[in-house]
């Protein structure tokens, strides 16, 4: 359903009061720490924002992107990746439960997810295949109605407290005339279960929210665990993956925008040569450039989010957002360092989170040149370099 606009702008206060209680002084704790923030958690769960997107019959709100991504700006702006990643993994991992899914799967994790009792992760990344998913090696081998997984994923997200993982495996050897088929998509528990060591991967960025490379020995999943159908998997991701480029899109204007206002703010305060150093057109001309960088990247990522909600193809329009967001955001980012000199490298001012959690943007979960290849091919129909 479509919300007018004072309805958007009370989704934004909402969030902005709760954005209020977990400043950036708290994420800088948590980062350091490498904490989760289950208090945080906790306060999206009790407003009802974590089902967000999940259909009213299960316990959601039956939103779209586009209110989705007023959440993920606002928390970009005031809290920075941490918080976003919270929010995120209630967004577009569910969308092939959400599509795909039988009836008894939805009925019975959604409204867990939705409450915010249950927390899941999104099991594709492996080591050695890249970006080219067609390649994965982590094998489901039928045995009876038991399916046993060996393998390996890496870069996996929020797994060490997630209850469930959305797997992706083969289940039929890569046919190199169908690349895409033969893998197949699994909704299964995780938590405390055999079969699988969980490893944290030691990072520079982002410690409040986990990534981990997961070995699977002999890990069991199940027919009745099946998104969609058998071998059909990768179709049925391709529901997560459209609204994970424009959720990070988003993510990014939120970002840069919050990296704009602390090295606009600091433009203000920060006095040299008798003057506000805002007053030298080499600070103030590249700040506006910033600024109308970020909002021209807020228009196709809109764009993109309307098309999705209403059902229609998105894909270069989501590619499109998450290549012209992610360099928006770090042009952003990387002014805010520049322009705080030397007390960008001191986490008190914070401008260093935001400069690292944006760079790491121009790289997942797609990389620029990724995109440039996709438009390429897809949209102007060049020979395809790959």
């Amino acid at each position: 359903m479509a919300l007018d606009q004072s309805e958007l702008d009370l989704i934004r206060a909402s969030i902005g009061k709760i954005a209020e209680r977990f400043d950036l002084e708290y994420w800088r704790k948590m980062d350091k720490a490498k904490e989760y923030p289950w208090d945080f958690k906790d306060a999206l769960a009790d407003g009802g924002w974590l089902g967000m997107l999940m259909p009213e019959a299960y316990g959601g709100m039956g939103l779209g992107l586009v209110e989705c991504g007023i959440v993920l700006d606002e928390l970009g702006q005031k809290c920075g990746f941490n918080a976003n990643s919270v929010f995120q993994y209630y967004v577009f991992p569910p969308g092939p439960v959400i599509h795909h899914g039988s009836d008894e799967m939805k009925k019975e994790f959604l409204p867990k997810l939705a409450s915010g009792s249950e927390m899941m992760c999104f099991g594709v990344s492996e080591p050695d295949n890249g970006v080219d998913t067609s390649r994965l090696k982590t094998f489901a081998k039928k045995d009876g109605e038991r399916y046993l997984v060996n393998g390996r994923k890496v870069w996996i997200s929020n797994s060490k407290n997630a209850d469930r993982i959305l797997l992706l495996t083969r289940t039929a050897p890569r046919d190199p005339e169908r690349p895409f088929d033969g893998m197949t998509l699994f909704l299964t528990k995780l938590k405390d279960k055999a079969g699988v060591d969980i490893k944290r991967i030691d990072k520079i960025m982002r410690n409040a929210v986990d990534s981990n490379e997961i070995v699977f020995e002999d890990f069991e999943v199940f027919e009745h665990e099946i998104v969609g159908q058998e071998g059909k998997g990768f179709r049925c991701l391709i529901d997560g993956l459209n609204p994970e480029r424009i959720a990070v899109a988003q993510t990014c204007i939120g970002l840069g925008r919050g990296a704009l206002n602390l090295a606009t703010q600091y433009a203000k305060d920060r006095v040299v040569f008798d003057r506000p150093i805002g007053q030298n057109q080499a600070v103030a001309h590249p700040l506006a450039e910033s600024w109308m960088r970020l909002e021209a990247a807020d228009l196709i990522t809109q764009k993109a989010a309307r098309l999705f909600d209403a059902g229609q193809p998105c894909g270069p329009e989501a590619n499109a957002a998450k290549f012209l967001a992610s360099d928006a955001g770090f042009q952003a980012a990387d002014n805010a360092m520049q322009f705080h000199g030397g007390f960008s490298m001191s986490t008190e001012y914070h401008v260093s989170r935001f400069w690292m959690e944006a760079r790491h943007l121009k790289i997942a979960p797609i990389s620029q040149q990724m995109v440039l290849n996709f438009i390429s091919d897809k949209v102007l129909g060049l020979p395809r370099s790959y």
